[in-house]
């Protein structure tokens, strides 16, 4: 497990506003909305790496840039990790079920894509073990484009891992635009964080290039 602080809820200004989300009979919420993949798919593409995991390198790491994001609940307290990995959804295509993956960030994505690539191809287990509080959950859907998506529920309302999914992206006056969604907890996250979210991963897919020299900030 990732390294961590726990919160003092007495001089923490989210209080009143997590205790309150933290009741709810539904504590998340998801957002839908179009990111524009035309130079990140060129880039990715021209240095032969694999699409989905490079996306699931830049949205977990734009994702940590975000504060909010890297709170959990934990054994009853609030804490802020100071860095979250990642878990994905990888297909097997013989049998079309699919395997959870869980790799490490790594510092850069051509690093991260091969571990990740290499991770996945060797795990035989659709599932390893329960995913732990340090991670972000990924679930690529390159199948088809959509408008809306929602989830199943455990019904276990301190689970406040944010879950990323995209679909099939669509040429549109000469754009590459992909559906992209973030689900997250209310207790931690509300609607000005994830339009940070969205802002920071629409300026690295901009920015990136071969280099990666792509440091993006507020």
């Amino acid at each position: 497990m990732n390294s961590y602080k726990v919160i003092n809820q007495k001089n923490w200004l989210r209080a009143m506003h997590c205790e309150i989300f933290r009741n709810c009979i539904e504590p998340s919420f998801c957002v839908t909305f179009e990111v524009d993949v035309t130079n990140f798919q060129k880039q990715i593409k021209l240095q032969n790496l694999s699409f989905t995991l490079s996306m699931v390198y830049a949205i977990c790491k734009c994702g940590n840039e975000i504060e909010n994001f890297r709170y959990r609940f934990l054994n009853g307290e609030i804490v802020l990790f100071d860095k979250i990995d990642t878990a994905f959804t990888w297909l097997n295509a013989e049998t079309e079920l699919f395997k959870v993956v869980n790799v490490p960030l790594l510092d850069n994505l051509k690093s991260y894509v091969e571990l990740a690539k290499k991770t996945a191809d060797n795990q035989v287990e659709y599932f390893t073990a329960p995913l732990g509080n340090d991670v972000f959950q990924c679930s690529p859907m390159p199948f088809l484009t959509y408008t809306h998506i929602s989830h199943t529920n455990s019904g276990k309302k301190e689970n406040a891992t944010p879950l990323f999914d995209w679909g099939k992206f669509r040429l549109v006056d000469g754009k590459l635009l992909m559906p992209l969604s973030v689900q997250v907890h209310h207790s931690f996250v509300d609607g000005l964080h994830v339009g940070k979210f969205a802002e920071k991963l629409q300026n690295y897919l901009d920015g990136y290039n071969l280099g990666e020299n792509t440091n993006v900030e507020n």
